[in-house]
Formats: C-alpha cells, sequence, structure tokens
C-alpha cells in the first residue's frame, strides 16, 4: 500500500509527469552525502527508494541525528534553504543505498502553484517533521541517555524494517552527539535487562 506521499508522486506520473520530466534522479550508497551544510540549495530532494538520515552538527562539529526520510519524504529544512535562497542548516546521508529525485526549485514552485496537493504535500511533511524535532527536543532536554538511546534504538529498527541492527558504538554515540564510553556502558546495561543482545558492529533489539 502507497503512502500518501508516494500516491502524490504516482499521481505525477499518472498525468504523464516521468521522474525525469519532474527533476534529475540520482543514486546514492550507503554513507554518501546527499545535502551538505552550508551548501547552497539549488533543488528539492525527494526520496524515492531507501532511506536517508539527517544530521546537524554544533560548533564543536559534534553531531547529532534530527530524523529519517523514507520514500516519499523530502526534508523540509533544505526545502525551506532552497525556496528562500538560502543555505542547508543540516547534512543529509544514505543510511542505506538510495535513489533521490532532485526538483529544481524553479519546478517546484510551478508545481505549487499549478498543483495545490503539492502544497498539501509540504505542509503533511512540515507536520510530520515538527513533531519529529519537538521528540528530539524532548529527549535531550527531559530524559536521561538511556531512553535516548533505545528509543534511538528502536526509531532505527522501525526504519530499517529490521531488529538487528548494524552499528558501531563509535557510530551511536555520533548519532546521539555523546560519547562511545557512555554508549558502550548503556548498552551492557539493556543487555543485562535483557532489552538487547549485543554482537560485533551489530545490535539486536528484544
Amino acid at each position: 500500500m502507497k503512502t500518501p506521499n508516494l500516491q502524490l508522486l504516482a499521481s505525477a506520473l499518472e498525468k504523464g509527469e516521468q521522474l525525469d520530466d519532474l527533476g534529475i534522479v540520482k543514486q546514492f550508497k550507503e554513507g554518501q552525502t546527499i545535502v551538505s551544510e552550508g551548501a547552497n540549495v539549488h533543488s528539492i530532494p525527494i526520496i524515492t527508494k531507501g532511506s536517508v538520515k539527517v544530521m546537524q552538527s554544533d560548533d564543536t562539529h559534534k553531531e547529532m541525528v534530527l530524523y529519517y526520510l523514507r520514500p516519499g519524504e523530502t526534508c523540509v529544512m533544505s526545502f525551506l534553504a532552497g525556496l528562500y535562497q538560502g543555505t542547508s542548516k543540516i547534512k543529509a546521508i544514505a543510511e542505506e543505498p538510495c535513489e533521490v529525485l532532485f526538483i529544481p526549485v524553479a519546478r517546484f514552485r510551478i508545481l505549487i502553484r499549478e498543483h495545490p496537493e503539492w502544497l498539501n504535500y509540504i505542509f503533511e511533511i512540515y507536520h510530520k517533521r515538527f513533531e519529529e524535532l519537538l521528540g528530539v527536543v524532548d529527549a535531550v532536554a527531559f530524559k536521561n541517555m538511556d531512553e535516548r538511546l533505545l528509543q534511538f534504538l528502536q526509531k532505527r529498527a522501525e526504519v530499517s524494517g529490521s531488529r538487528i541492527l548494524k552499528i558501531t558504538h563509535e557510530q551511536l554515540a555520533q548519532e546521539l552527539g555523546t560519547a562511545r564510553e557512555v554508549v558502550s556502558r548503556l548498552l551492557k546495561k539493556l543487555e543485562e535487562e535483557e532489552r538487547v543482545v549485543l554482537g560485533r558492529n551489530k545490535i539486536r533489539l528484544l
């Protein structure tokens, strides 16, 4: 069953608009950067296959994952930067091999003007991203690191569709904006509580 966002793309195709007509389709390998922090945004990225993590760094280059993008979704922060001729405040990285449709900003303006469903699409994505960012603020401000870690693992499992996560303690620490020693200690605690099983560079959620 298609998600509402993928239905929008399907609708565009039914009207005779191929993806190549809407913009440029690019393939990315796992770990490749799709959007860089500080870059000028000339095209709006829409994920058509795979998943993407969106991160932000501070002045000390410490990074933290803000949210994930799945097929049919776009990064609202990139959309706003492109629409108002600003620079990207985030970095988007391929979580797995993925395909991304880049729609030029000028073309996107036309789509919004001529097809109201595209504006509804942006509002829908904006609402979802806003709720996720509120969740990040809530986790950082009010939750202990062990709660944040477990919540983060559950979110990654949801995005990947697997309860076995291939990730190192160092990567987890980077994405949570904390120290590797903290993550290792908390993962050991979660294992003792029989919430996870730890393996070499992988974690299985129970």
